[in-house]
């Protein structure tokens, strides 16, 4: 494709993106498709001669688009929200149009540094000190990883250019909550800890970690001649935004010499409002932590952010100094292929950039404020509606309800439950997300999507209402 040719299509396109954002209330909100339809349809091998690009985009029409669940549909309600602003849009747009690589500063000395002052600008707009320094990874996950490798080290005295943990003498132990997110357990797997060496604490009645549950496990696991590592506590929980007090962890952690690491990749965007912080008093006793910008914060996926009080650490452990990669200026700038996992690294920055300057940070207030609000409301209708129940504190945008009609409990709760989340869900109106709380099925509503208003949760509502009576 000559320049000329993407310009001709690229204008197509846009319009494509404009038209999908702006029609997208209707289509049904649930792809409404068996599996295999799309592989069915496909040709086995790819093509040996190149095919004209509107037959390409035909097929996206054609074949693609019925297989989509569609994220930034006014009432998509599933899991969290994950919002691509088009402002950021564009950004991720000019960054793979340009092309670039962050191997290093000299590779490509704008990406740098549009990175180090864009994820600065979101260190003060959330009310972290300036003790921290943040960088931009892929996800929460790869996030949670590199905090457990940089904990797994500073407990190990960098047993990575020694033995490694096949040499250690005890055990190295991660604790956290039994509500954090599957990615931790994925993440100490994958750091070499071991599934028996995870120590999954009790919550309290607002599936909050207890801190003295906590507190406890260490010295057990101390009596029993172990050596706790690490803290994994969460703003936000995935299943209820569960809240772990962060200033009794955080001085727990302290006594032990533990790393703590906060997962805040759904609720760490909320700490734009002044109002919010409170949920994260005791943060700067932290030592690292994650805030996911693509989630309730609109950034286009992906677009997380890792923020370390101790960034020599990190960069010790994740260093790589090739002599292809090395310049004259290494001594005065930041290289990001050592503050994570990958050499390379994207111009995902650029998408951060559009963002905040185009909405600006009253903009992302109001629209967040919006959300919270719209929640309380449906919070409001839920509980006082007969047979309707809340069943965590609605501490951010998500709600956890269940109907319970008289009679009804144990498994055949849990099947009218299922089946009418799965009745609303089919049927392309809204999409909601069935999940377990305390052994028991229930279902998540979260608030949040960019053209989501009152008027979509007074229509999810009337909807709950209905598709309960079968």
């Amino acid at each position: 494709m000559s320049p000329e040719e993407f310009r001709q299509q690229g204008h197509q396109l846009i319009d494509r993106i404009a038209d999908y954002r702006a029609n997208v209330a209707s289509r049904p909100v649930m792809a409404q498709v068996e599996p295999g339809y799309l592989k069915n349809a496909l040709p086995q091998a790819a093509p040996q001669q190149g095919e004209p690009f509107e037959q390409i985009l035909a097929d996206v029409d054609q074949l693609v688009m019925p297989g989509l669940s569609h994220w930034q549909h006014p009432d998509f309600f599933g899991y969290f929200p994950s919002n691509g602003t088009l402002s950021s849009v564009l950004g991720d747009f000019l960054s793979t149009g340009l092309g670039v690589l962050g191997l290093s500063w000299q590779s490509s000395p704008a990406l740098s540094e549009l990175e180090e002052t864009t994820v600065d600008w979101l260190r003060q707009m959330i009310g972290l000190s300036g003790a921290w320094s943040g960088v931009i990874q892929d996800t929460a996950s790869s996030s949670t990883l590199v905090a457990l490798i940089c904990a797994r080290e500073r407990a190990s005295d960098y047993a990575l250019v020694k033995g490694g943990l096949q040499a250690q003498a005890r055990p190295l132990m991660i604790y956290t909550s039994a509500q954090a997110h599957s990615s931790v357990d994925k993440a100490a797997l994958l750091a070499g800890f071991g599934k028996d060496n995870i120590r999954y604490i009790e919550v309290d009645q607002a599936f909050a970690m207890r801190p003295e549950a906590l507190a406890a496990a260490i010295e057990q696991d101390l009596a029993a001649g172990l050596q706790p590592c690490a803290v994994v506590a969460t703003t936000g929980t995935t299943a209820t935004t569960a809240l772990d007090p962060l200033e009794p962890i955080g001085r727990i952690a302290r006594a032990h010499g533990l790393w703590l690491h906060v997962d805040s990749a759904m609720a760490g965007s909320a700490m734009i409002l002044p109002e919010c912080r409170w949920m994260w008093t005791g943060i700067e006793q932290a030592d690292s932590i994650v805030v996911n910008a693509h989630k309730w914060l609109g950034v286009a996926f992906d677009c997380s952010l890792y923020f370390v009080r101790d960034p020599q650490h990190l960069i010790r452990v994740m260093s790589t100094n090739p002599s292809y990669l090395q310049s004259a200026v290494d001594g005065e700038v930041k290289n990001l292929r050592d503050w994570g996992i990958p050499l390379g690294r994207r111009f995902r920055a650029l998408k951060l950039w559009f963002m905040l300057r185009s909405e600006g940070v009253e903009g992302l207030q109001q629209r967040l404020r919006r959300d919270l609000g719209n929640a309380r409301w449906l919070e409001q209708q839920v509980g006082a509606a007969p047979g309707w129940e809340v069943l965590a504190p609605v501490q951010l945008q998500t709600l956890c309800i269940r109907h319970q009609p008289g009679g009804l409990e144990g498994e055949a709760l849990d099947r009218h439950t299922r089946a009418w989340a799965d009745r609303l869900n089919a049927s392309g109106a809204a999409y909601v997300t069935p999940a377990t709380l305390n052994g028991q099925w229930m279902v998540r509503v979260s608030v949040g999507a960019l053209p989501t208003e009152r008027e979509h949760v007074a229509r999810l509502w009337e909807g709950l209402q209905q598709v309960v009576k079968g």
